[in-house]
């Protein structure tokens, strides 16, 4: 069965607002009718299926004629033919020859009832999507994907407000108080979305609104110590240090282990020429911060998983490697190495890879679909 891994470009195929994309020609090409496992690989850690698609077109065309075809580069979602031949280069270091062959091809989805591998919830992988662009700061790719993923659902609070914060992270302070406005009229008891708008408005320089939209949020939980804690930065960016400590000291009160709290403690303190003081608060900050520190196979993973997407591949692989020294019958980091030594054209060590995976788990799906690609390409 052909698959399809997506990248973070490839949002637009994901929403369906492209259905057009290109890749090397393998020594096993795709054909009109055939069927693919679509993939996105940044969920590595979670690879599940997004959708199944049936291949319409196909066309076979030479690097050379790819990279001066400009109507091409934009059907492709590239901005200029620099941008195309620069991502190709990138992607395939090994094929930018004249002659090297590479298959254009177009899909259409296929709903679920014809599907014949088994029905996953497209809604919630949009937003698994979405959640790691916003992580990984990729503000304008994660909002288009929860609002694809808001098209199941249009009053989804967590989706309208997920919105907002990539609005705010983008800028547009404006929008994002609307999508936090849609947000309360569905959940009007929720503080967090308040606070959020006031985050906004602070962000937009408006100290007022953002007291007022905090003084909201305080009405309904006056113990909520993120609430608080903004309150105390409202406060500080008004240069009012007095009022900020007392409620940076106030939220330490309730929860003295949070280490932004000290530090902003301290920060104040300076400002207040409470040098020793600040020191004392600054010290327990990075204590906090050493207390908290993961050292770990789940580091380790994490860590190889966003270099993965960010498409770091050999890095990737050096972070699996460091996970598997404590984790080392782990299949979802053995798999993602793999797909690392894949990017990597490096076959014969993803194979290595998922054939451990196998010997442990022999029905790993994963495993069975990426070994049988890296064959295809010996």
């Amino acid at each position: 069965m052909p698959i399809l891994l997506f990248k973070n470009k490839d949002i637009d195929l994901i929403t369906g607002k492209r259905n057009i994309t290109i890749r090397r020609l393998w020594k096993t090409p795709l054909y009109r009718g055939d069927r693919l496992y679509c993939y996105w690989n940044i969920l590595s850690k979670e690879r599940e299926k997004l959708f199944e698609a049936e291949v319409t077109r196909v066309n076979i065309l030479t690097y050379d004629e790819i990279i001066h075809d400009s109507k091409l580069a934009s059907d492709l979602g590239y901005k200029s033919l620099r941008e195309l031949e620069d991502d190709l280069k990138k992607t395939y270091p090994n094929n930018h020859n004249k002659d090297d062959e590479f298959q254009i091809f177009s899909f259409k989805k296929l709903p679920t009832d014809q599907w014949e591998g088994p029905v996953i919830n497209q809604k919630t992988m949009i937003i698994k999507k979405a959640d790691v662009l916003f992580e990984l700061g990729k503000y304008e790719q994660s909002s288009i994907c929860y609002k694809a993923a808001l098209e199941y659902d249009k009053d989804d609070t967590y989706l309208l407000n997920r919105i907002g914060d990539n609005l705010t992270r983008l800028g547009q302070f404006g929008d994002a108080v609307k999508h936090y406005k849609k947000a309360i009229k569905i959940e009007p008891d929720n503080e967090y979305l308040y606070n959020n708008i006031a985050i906004a408005y602070l962000n937009r320089g408006d100290f007022e609104k953002a007291l007022e939209a905090n003084t909201e949020a305080l009405k309904i939980n006056s113990q909520n110590t993120t609430v608080l804690y903004w309150r105390g930065l409202i406060y500080e960016m008004l240069n009012d240090f007095d009022r900020a400590l007392k409620f940076f000291d106030y939220v330490l009160r309730i929860d003295d282990t949070n280490p932004e709290v000290w530090n902003e403690k301290a920060t104040i303190l300076n400002m207040l020429g409470k040098s020793e003081e600040a020191l004392l608060a600054y010290d327990k900050s990075i204590e906090l911060c050493l207390d908290n520190r993961m050292d770990d196979a789940n580091m380790w993973a994490s860590k190889g998983n966003t270099l993965l997407g960010l498409q770091r591949y050999a890095e990737a692989i050096m972070c699996y490697d460091n996970a598997l020294k404590t984790d080392k019958y782990n299949p979802i980091i053995l798999n993602n190495k793999g797909v690392a030594h894949m990017e990597l054209d490096n076959f014969h060590d993803a194979i290595e890879c998922f054939t451990k995976v196998l010997v442990m788990y022999p029905d790993n799906p994963d495993a069975q679909v990426l070994k049988e690609v890296c064959l295809d390409n010996l």
